[in-house]
């Protein structure tokens, strides 16, 4: 018998979890794992609310509390799941980055032409180079997991996080889609003067050959550049808007019939990309660029594990701009769409997830 064998069998998935172990209380090692979660404290070009970088910790404080016998997925919590403890200074290199662009973000708010501020454009320039040496060490890092055979999700941060991600994806698939969960397109050209800002990361990715297509669902906010964008994409970009789907579902149509649409438009591979502003606020009360309207749990996690059952093929996940509160309810709903997230990414690579629980048959 296995060690990891002898830990699920000595292991209790409905006594809380052990505060000593890695994410969710589990007792498993990197080694023992099949899924490893990358976090990656970063938020160096926000300029509405903070807390992005905190996210991964919240999230990781509440998954403590989560109970491990998903209905849908019942046998999850036995692969593995596996926070990753990097030897890195994203954090701290956040902070310190953050802290230059403040001045570049007040003076552009004010008007200001920031390359007429010498010292102005050198930080910004720091920050770029910043950014673009993260992107690279996410992607090593991720690369590095999936040499060990391991399935990797990246949690964020903001949603400048997951580029380093989706150029390592693209070093394993010659083709690959996004379904893009989201309040913003987030297609700007260089927002504020940064390459990699938050609001770029789906403009940038447009930029990998590999990624065929980006589907974005439950958008409410966006500009006439990000328009530009999705007209002249030649259909690489496809944008449900919230307004859309709700207006759909107001003259009688099902969300499930929506749902097979969405997934119909995706390629045969797929990586899921989740700002958690997508769903309503008062799931995310504390996310850093809050609009009104959005998606339900329910109605996220319903589409999420009908593509899972599909003939799609989930690739990759990555959960962002989770922020937390006084309480820990954003770092809550944060922990249990993660585990849905990696339950529906498990099953679809073909892994034992366990039969779903129906107690009304």
């Amino acid at each position: 018998m296995s060690t990891k064998q002898r830990k699920i069998d000595n292991f209790d998935p409905s006594q809380p979890g052990l505060a000593d172990a890695t994410i969710y209380g589990l007792p498993f090692t990197a080694e023992e794992s099949e899924i490893i979660l990358i976090p990656v404290p970063w938020e160096v070009t926000v300029s509405y609310g903070a807390g992005a970088s905190e996210g991964p910790e919240a999230i990781l404080e509440a998954s403590y509390q989560v109970d491990l016998f998903h209905q849908q997925y019942p046998e999850l919590w036995k692969l593995g799941i596996y926070y990753d403890e990097t030897a890195n200074d994203w954090a701290s290199d956040s902070i310190k980055y953050k802290g230059l662009a403040q001045p570049i973000i007040e003076a552009l708010e004010n008007g200001e032409d920031v390359s007429t501020f010498p010292a102005l454009q050198a930080d910004l320039d720091k920050i770029n180079k910043a950014c673009k040496e993260l992107k690279g060490q996410v992607k090593e890092r991720v690369l590095y997991w999936m040499s060990k055979g391991k399935k990797v999700v990246l949690l964020g941060g903001d949603h400048s996080t997951p580029l380093g991600y989706y150029e390592a994806l693209a070093t394993q698939n010659d083709s690959f889609g996004i379904l893009h969960f989201d309040a913003h397109m987030d297609l700007r050209e260089a927002y504020e003067g940064f390459t990699y800002s938050h609001a770029s990361i789906m403009y940038n990715t447009l930029k990998l050959p590999q990624v065929s297509k980006i589907v974005q669902v439950g958008i409410r906010d966006f500009c006439e550049q990000e328009v530009a964008v999705v007209m002249n994409s030649n259909n690489r970009v496809l944008v449900h808007t919230d307004s859309d789907l709700k207006a759909a579902a107001f003259e009688g149509k099902t969300w499930k019939d929506q749902c097979d649409e969405i997934i119909a438009s995706l390629p045969e591979k797929v990586s899921i990309s989740f700002d958690i502003d997508g769903l309503y606020r008062w799931y995310c009360p504390n996310t850093g660029t809050p609009v009104p309207g959005g998606l339900s749990y329910e109605e996220v996690t319903y589409l999420i594990s009908r593509l899972a059952a599909s003939n799609k093929t989930i690739i990759g996940v990555d959960l962002v701009e989770v922020v937390p509160g006084e309480d820990d309810w954003d770092g809550n709903v944060g922990a249990r769409l993660l585990f849905h997230l990696c339950g529906a990414f498990a099953h679809s690579q073909g892994m034992q997830t366990g039969s779903a629980l129906l107690f009304n048959k």
